[in-house]
């Protein structure tokens, strides 16, 4: 550490209750982003929640022009089984859509934070590694919603018969998409996280090629515990994606380990 740096963070340092006043402020601002970004969602829930619904109805309709089953029902329709849960489903979709709208202000607030406590290098590097996690989060959502949820709902929604027919309720349907959604936007943070470890010397290209088969029974594994459901299609649909992510998580590591941790790598060998 040059003295420059060691000069900026001694110039930095506060005292332990400034800490934790400051936090609290950026806190409440977190959440006055929150509530924000929340009623915004809620003027708007009726083309939220038709945005959501949108993989069902797609669903149901590549049931319609590919199964002779005449037991598939076409209705679209959700139910709920409380007289409040229609009412709470919205607060709870707003909540969460103000969530999503306020992650950029949750960032920044995160950042001014942490910020006087970096070296200059370090808050360099810290509003390109956020922009990168949330575009990978952002494309394995996607993901899902375009592709995932629409064949995962019409394989599972294939089982119906004339005495077997899906009544799925509010409920069940946003818990279900909500937890996909989750779970393949953080999965898709593979390159990041390759990243970051590789910077730091932790992970190297060799070790994940060398690791690879250990890798895919990894992958397999942990899309069978993550995925919401038991059925083996939405398993492949996660765990192809995991794999093509694991071969850029190699390149990526490659490129960006230290040159000098590369040179110390190969003099060890």
């Amino acid at each position: 550490m040059t003295v420059p740096e060691k000069k900026h963070m001694n110039e930095r340092e506060m005292p332990f209750l400034d800490h934790l006043e400051e936090l609290r402020w950026r806190l409440l601002k977190s959440i006055i982003a929150v509530v924000v970004g929340g009623a915004l969602c809620f003027y708007f829930i009726q083309e939220i929640f038709d945005f959501l619904v949108r993989p069902y109805r797609h669903a149901l309709q590549m049931l319609a022009e590919t199964s002779a089953n005449p037991g598939v029902t076409q209705d679209s329709r959700l139910v709920f089984l409380g007289p409040t849960a229609g009412f709470m489903i919205y607060i709870k979709l707003a909540l969460t859509g103000g969530i999503v709208f306020a992650l950029p202000v949750i960032f920044y607030q995160l950042w001014k934070f942490v910020a006087p406590g970096l070296l200059i290098k370090e808050r360099m590097a810290v509003p390109r590694f956020t922009a990168s996690a949330t575009l990978c989060f952002l494309a394995g959502a996607a993901f899902c919603y375009f592709v995932v949820l629409p064949y995962g709902l019409s394989f599972l929604l294939g089982f119906q018969t004339a005495d077997l027919v899906a009544m799925i309720t509010i409920e069940e349907y946003f818990g279900f998409v909500t937890t996909i959604l989750l779970v393949f936007g953080l999965l898709f943070e593979m390159p990041v996280i390759s990243y970051l470890l590789s910077r730091l010397g932790i992970l190297t290209p060799e070790f994940l090629r060398q690791k690879r088969r250990y890798g895919i029974v990894t992958i397999f594994v942990v899309a069978a515990v993550l995925t919401p459901t038991v059925d083996a299609f939405t398993q492949v649909l996660l765990a192809v994606p995991l794999m093509v992510l694991y071969e850029i998580s190699i390149w990526v590591s490659k490129v960006a380990m230290p040159a000098e941790i590369r040179a110390a790598l190969k003099t060890t060998e």
